[in-house]
């Protein structure tokens, strides 16, 4: 049998195909927003329930989905949660009104929580520690690529089938997706394409990997994380980057029609500008980061680090968004935005990859998600509160500082000021 190559990219192309489909189908109810609201006869603060019970259920089950994955491997994992998100988006066309749609969001955040410490786990079995940065930043395009995708695709979908379409079609790609991986995908150790030569430099000796399974119970794993102070400096600033992530997926097409003055066509147009430099700055992220790697003497974890702080900056373009008289200018500051966050979001996987044991890392991204997940939760509640009385305006000046602030606490609790990360030494 031939044997790749560069397997491990292919596996990677394949993964980012599933993340991709993940958001497509969960952003499928963001873009329908509009018109399900009529439908349904929900008010903003019922709509912003519904996307709070999928935003509750992610937070709650990545850690779960994390401990899955580090106790039983990749491939049996993410096949089942693949299938079980995929089955229950084309449930979500049976919807009668926002209750029952709330309940399937819950579902769905259930089974699709598992693309968050899937994403760290494909990227320490796969890559060795000097690639897993830009392969970090490629990585990261799915998540963004499928926000992007979603937009045109859904729409399309709805102009000729019906809203209830859309929510099928979608699920079933996921579904056709689950197959692939199941006769594809397998660990590097054991995969029948693999070449010996990519074999030994993904298992390169200066790469620091756990070959063991977790063998904690989920409770003990948990508690051993919470434990970490670096874990800290990860999960505070994911608690702060991810109300802006969730407010681009789930309320600028609402934002684009209730304050903007545009119809389903022009948000279809448009809305997927944001996502489309959230893919940009995602795979540009891992290259800023080897930047100040060759320019600065930065060892990995700090050159990482300011890569990220370099997405937080840009972040504060939001705070802009209402100062804005044309739509075209504040979908420009939106997208600058997802530019800076799809960054700190790479960033923030790399920095779990560099600072923990490799059989641990979809345990900690799924307790750093659950961290991230929560604040969109509460987020989510309080756009639906504030939003009918104040509009949105309060809600992007917020979002355009919270990423700086947890920049600050990014470099106070991970960043390495030892004496060799200081003396030019590279990492």
């Amino acid at each position: 049998m031939a044997k790749f190559k560069q397997l491990r990219w292919t596996m990677l192309v394949l993964f980012i195909a599933g993340v991709t489909l993940n958001y497509v189908t969960r952003n499928t109810l963001g873009i329908l927003a509009p018109e399900l609201e009529h439908i349904f006869h929900m008010s903003t603060q019922e709509y912003s329930w519904v996307v709070a019970a999928f935003q509750a259920a992610y937070a709650i089950s990545q850690p779960i989905c994390g401990w899955v994955l580090d106790f039983i491997g990749l491939k049996v994992g993410f096949l089942f949660f693949a299938s079980a998100w995929a089955i229950v988006c084309m449930l979500h066309s049976l919807a009668t009104g926002w209750e029952s749609l709330a309940v399937l969001r819950f579902f769905m955040g259930v089974t699709e929580s598992v693309a968050v410490p899937a994403n760290l786990k494909i990227l320490t079995d796969w890559f060795p520690s000097k690639e897993r940065g830009v392969a970090a930043g490629w990585a990261g395009v799915g998540f963004s690529f499928g926000a992007m995708l979603a937009p045109p695709l859904v729409v399309a979908i709805r102009l000729h089938y019906g809203w209830q379409a859309a929510f099928y079609v979608t699920g079933f790609m996921g579904l056709i997706w689950a197959g692939i991986w199941k006769f594809y995908y397998n660990n590097p150790r054991d995969h029948k394409l693999i070449s010996p030569e990519e074999k030994a430099f993904i298992f390169d000796e200066a790469t620091v990997r756990s070959e063991e399974p977790l063998k904690t119970n989920i409770w003990t794993c948990l508690k051993d994380i919470c434990k970490v102070k670096k874990f800290y400096g990860v999960a505070i600033p994911a608690f702060l980057a991810e109300p802006a992530w969730q407010t681009m997926s789930f309320y600028v097409p609402l934002y684009l029609a209730t304050e903007r003055g545009m119809n389903l066509k022009e948000i279809a147009m448009f809305a997927w500008l944001p996502f489309l430099a959230a893919d940009i700055g995602s795979a540009a992220s891992g290259y800023l980061a080897k930047w100040y790697r060759n320019h600065f003497n930065f060892n990995v974890n700090n050159a990482t680090v300011w890569s990220s702080v370099s997405g937080a900056v840009l972040m504060i373009s939001l705070a802009f968004v209402p100062f804005v008289n044309n739509p075209y200018a504040a979908i420009g500051l939106i997208s600058i935005g997802g530019f800076g966050h799809a960054a700190i979001s790479a960033m923030l996987g790399v920095l779990i990859m560099e600072n923990f044991e490799s059989n641990q890392v979809a345990s900690i991204n799924g307790v750093r998600g659950f961290a991230a997940w929560t604040s969109a939760f509460l987020f989510s509640l309080l756009i639906g509160a504030i939003v009918p009385q104040s509009g949105f305006s309060p809600i992007f000046m917020a979002m355009g500082f919270f990423d700086i602030i947890g920049a600050a606490f990014m470099i106070s609790l991970i960043y390495d000021r030892s004496r060799k990360a200081l003396t030019g030494v590279k990492g």
